[in-house]
C-alpha cells in the first residue's frame, strides 16, 4: 500500500504539478494579438517569442539532459524558477512596451518585444525543457509495468493545460480591465511558482534505484546509443521531429480552417475538443502501446491514420468547399481531431520507445537529446505554414466576413501528407522492430 501510495505522490501528482503549469506554454494563441496591439507590434513579430520557447524548450532539454539524469531536485527547481520568473518578465516587458507604446509618444519600444522574446522565449523555455524532463524516468521507474500509461498521464497534463488553463485566462483578461495582459502574466506567475514548487518538492525516485556510475557525462549516453546502428536512432528523431512539424503546421492554422468552413462561432469550442483530443492521444495511445510487443507500431498507425484522413479532405477538398456542406465539415473537424490526438501521442511515445530501445540508464539525457526535434520543428512547422498560406492561394472574404486562404490552407495539406508519408517509411524501414533488438540483448 505505501509503495501505491508513493506511485502517486512521489511520482504522478509532482509530474502532473509540473506539466499542467508548463503545459499553459501553448495558451499563447489566445493572447498573442492582445499583445502585439498593446505594445504596438504586428501579430507576426510577437509570434516569434512563442517560436522561441518551443526552440529553448527543445535545447535546454538537449544539453540539460545529464543535470535531470543526475538530480532530479535541481532540474526541478531550475525549472519552476525559469519558468515563473519568464512569465513575471514578459508582464514586465507587456507593462514596459504598453506604457511606451499606451501611454508614452505613440510608438513602439523595440526594447519590450526583445524582453519579451528573452522571457517568454528563453528564460521560459529553459523552463520548460528542464520542467518537461525531470518527472518523465521518475515515473517510468514507479511504473515499471505500465511505462507508457505513466509518462502519458503526466504528457497528457501537458495536453491538457491548454484546454483547463484557456477559459480561466479569458476570464482573467475579462475582468482585469485595462492592463489586464500584464496584470495575468504577474498573477500566473505567482500560480505556477506555487504549484511548481510542491511538485518539486515532492517528486523523488524510488529508494531502491541505483543510478549506472559512469566515468564521464558522455560516457554513459555514447555507449547507450552503441547498443544499436545509430541509423535507427536517426530513424526515431527524424519521425518524432516530422510529427511534430505537422502538427505545428496544421495546428498554427486552426482557427483559420476553422473560420473558412463557416464555424467561426464555434471555435473556441473546437480549440478545447482538440486539446482534449491532443491529451487523450498522449494518453490513449501510451498506454496502448504498452500492450503491444513494438511501441513503434503506435507510430505507424499515427501516421496511417494521419494520411489517411489528410488524403480525404484533400481529395474532397473540404476546406475550401466545406462552408455549408455538413460531410466535408465532419471531414475537416476529424482531421484536426485526428492530427490532435496524433501530435499528443508521438509526445508521450518517445520515452518509452528510447527505453525499450536503449534501457533506463541514460534516459533522460538520451530522451533530453530527443526534445531537440521538438526545437527545430518549433521554428518550422509554424512559420513553413504561414509562408505556404501567404505566398499561395488568394485571400478572400467569405460568407462570415473573414478574411481566408481556402486555396492556402489546402497546399498546407499537401506538404504535410507528403511528409507524414515520409516518417510511415521510416518508422517501417528504419526504426528497427523491437524482436530484433531482443534477440540481439
Amino acid at each position: 500500500m505505501k509503495n501505491i501510495q508513493n506511485k502517486w505522490i512521489r511520482g504522478a501528482i509532482p509530474a502532473l504539478l509540473l506539466h499542467f503549469s508548463i503545459g499553459t506554454v501553448y495558451c499563447w494563441s489566445m493572447f498573442s494579438q492582445e499583445i502585439a496591439d498593446y505594445i504596438g507590434f504586428s501579430k507576426g513579430a510577437t509570434e516569434w517569442a512563442f517560436s522561441f520557447a518551443i526552440f529553448f524548450l527543445g535545447m535546454s532539454a538537449a544539453f540539460l539532459g545529464n543535470v535531470v539524469e543526475k538530480n532530479i531536485h535541481k532540474s526541478s527547481l531550475i525549472a519552476t524558477i525559469c519558468f515563473a520568473a519568464g512569465m513575471a518578465g514578459t508582464g514586465f516587458f507587456i507593462w514596459f512596451g504598453g506604457n511606451s507604446f499606451q501611454h508614452g509618444a505613440g510608438t513602439a519600444s523595440i526594447l519590450s518585444l526583445i524582453g519579451i522574446y528573452v522571457c517568454y522565449g528563453f528564460i521560459m523555455g529553459v523552463g520548460l525543457g528542464t520542467g518537461y524532463l525531470s518527472p518523465v524516468k521518475t515515473l517510468m521507474l514507479w511504473f515499471k509495468d505500465k511505462k507508457g500509461l505513466a509518462t502519458g498521464l503526466a504528457v497528457a497534463g501537458f495536453g491538457a493545460a491548454k484546454a483547463i488553463a484557456s477559459p480561466i485566462m479569458q476570464a482573467m483578461l475579462e475582468k482585469l480591465g485595462d492592463g489586464g495582459i500584464y496584470k495575468m502574466f504577474y498573477i500566473l506567475a505567482a500560480i505556477y511558482f506555487v504549484m511548481m514548487f510542491v511538485g518539486h518538492l515532492l517528486l523523488a525516485k524510488p529508494a531502491d534505484w541505483v543510478e549506472p556510475q559512469t566515468k564521464s557525462k558522455n560516457e554513459g549516453i555514447i555507449a547507450t546509443l552503441k547498443r544499436e546502428p545509430i541509423y535507427s536512432y536517426i530513424g526515431i528523431w527524424l519521425m518524432f521531429y516530422i510529427n511534430i512539424t505537422c502538427g505545428l503546421a496544421l495546428i498554427s492554422q486552426e482557427k483559420m480552417i476553422v473560420k473558412c468552413i463557416g464555424l467561426a462561432g464555434f471555435a473556441g469550442l473546437i480549440s478545447t475538443i482538440s486539446a482534449i483530443f491532443n491529451a487523450g492521444g498522449r494518453l490513449g495511445f501510451s498506454a496502448w502501446a504498452d500492450k503491444l510487443k513494438d511501441r513503434n507500431t503506435i507510430y505507424k498507425l499515427i501516421f496511417i491514420l494521419s494520411i489517411a484522413f489528410t488524403v480525404i479532405v484533400l481529395a474532397t477538398k473540404g476546406i475550401e468547399r466545406g462552408a455549408g456542406s455538413a460531410i466535408l465539415i465532419v471531414f475537416v473537424l476529424a482531421l484536426i481531431f485526428i492530427v490532435n490526438a496524433g501530435y499528443g501521442g508521438g509526445f508521450s511515445n518517445v520515452p518509452t520507445l528510447l527505453s525499450d530501445h536503449y534501457g533506463m540508464g541514460s534516459i533522460s539525457a538520451i530522451h533530453g537529446i530527443t526534445l531537440s526535434a521538438w526545437a527545430f520543428a518549433g521554428l518550422t512547422g509554424n512559420q513553413m505554414a504561414n509562408a505556404i498560406v501567404q505566398r499561395t492561394g488568394e485571400f478572400v472574404v467569405n460568407a462570415q466576413g473573414f478574411k481566408v486562404n481556402p486555396t492556402g490552407y489546402q497546399h498546407v495539406l499537401y506538404v504535410t501528407a507528403a511528409l507524414y508519408c515520409v516518417a510511415l517509411l521510416l518508422s517501417l524501414f528504419l526504426v528497427r522492430p523491437m524482436h530484433k533488438v531482443n534477440a540481439e540483448k
